[in-house]
């Protein structure tokens, strides 16, 4: 079923049932009816698509083997060397749509919007693939500034970790020379994409202000375009369905920031329950 009908000569995107019946001759089957229901008992149901494409990485499975090897060399540091998912999310003042309990009929859930322009809030955060500890940063943009502050305060909550990597996308700012210059000399053996007008030198106002910093952080970058390699994007889905879908604070944005700040502050000293919802191992 997931093969293309034309490699059996059938002009058609998606396989029917007749179709089937009739390439499956072998199960002896002489209605669509009772296809149907055989695929029933198999466990094959009739369902809507969604939107997929696959990482166009070349580099995808040997940067997921180089994640893996940060990742047990972290559990075997005893805190020496430090692994982290990092990301960053976007919300917004008007609430999103989703289903909801609601009185039968034609009546439905009501995501009741303020009379407020739908300012954007962005969090950068991460999350700890042993302890399920979640560090964030709340800002209404997350530029260089932002990140460096941010990797500071990781820095500040791992203090004694000899080398701490940041696992993340290929957003390119992760990558701008203004944000290098606070970290370690870089060893990523990846080639890293910047937009071609920007610089490749950092500016002279960043390394007077952060190039002493020179914290102990790698960043390694995900496969490209390949969110579900990023455990912490579960985070973001628990998020929304706790907070974001249908909330009741369009007109009230600064409650609407704390909630979102308490829901985040759950996880400020690990959570088992975390690592077990974003699909993380849970160590015995």
């Amino acid at each position: 079923m997931r093969r293309d009908p034309h490699l059996f000569g059938i002009d058609r995107a998606r396989f029917r049932l007749a179709d089937l019946l009739r390439l499956c001759d072998w199960l002896s089957l002489t209605t669509e009816g009772g296809l149907s229901r055989l695929l029933s008992r198999l466990g094959i149901a009739y369902k809507r698509g969604r939107d997929w494409v696959h990482s166009p990485d070349p580099d995808y499975e040997p940067k997921l083997r180089q994640v893996a090897s940060i990742l047990e060399e972290a559990r075997a540091s005893q805190g020496r060397k430090v692994a982290l998912f990092l990301d960053e999310f976007s919300y917004y003042r008007q609430p999103t749509v989703a289903s909801a309990y609601e009185e039968a009929g034609a009546k439905q859930p009501r995501a009741r919007r303020g009379h407020h322009a739908n300012t954007a809030t962005r969090i950068v955060a991460s999350l700890s693939p042993l302890e399920g500890r979640v560090l964030y940063r709340q800002a209404t943009r997350i530029d260089v500034r932002t990140l460096v502050r941010f990797y500071q305060q990781i820095r500040e909550a791992y203090p004694d970790a000899e080398r701490i990597s940041l696992i993340q996308d290929n957003w390119p700012v992760h990558f701008h020379p203004d944000l290098l210059v606070a970290l370690e000399a870089q060893e990523s053996p990846w080639p890293i994409y910047r937009p071609g007008h920007w610089p490749t030198e950092p500016s002279a106002k960043a390394v007077k202000q952060w190039e002493g910093l020179c914290l102990p952080i790698q960043v390694v970058p995900l496969p490209t375009y390949a969110s579900w390699t990023n455990p912490i994007e579960k985070l973001w889905r628990w998020l929304r369905q706790e907070v974001l879908h249908l909330h009741r604070l369009a007109d009230r944005l600064e409650e609407l920031r704390a909630t979102v700040r308490r829901f985040l502050d759950r996880f400020a000293l690990g959570s088992l329950d975390l690592l077990r919802y974003v699909g993380l191992p849970v160590s015995t």
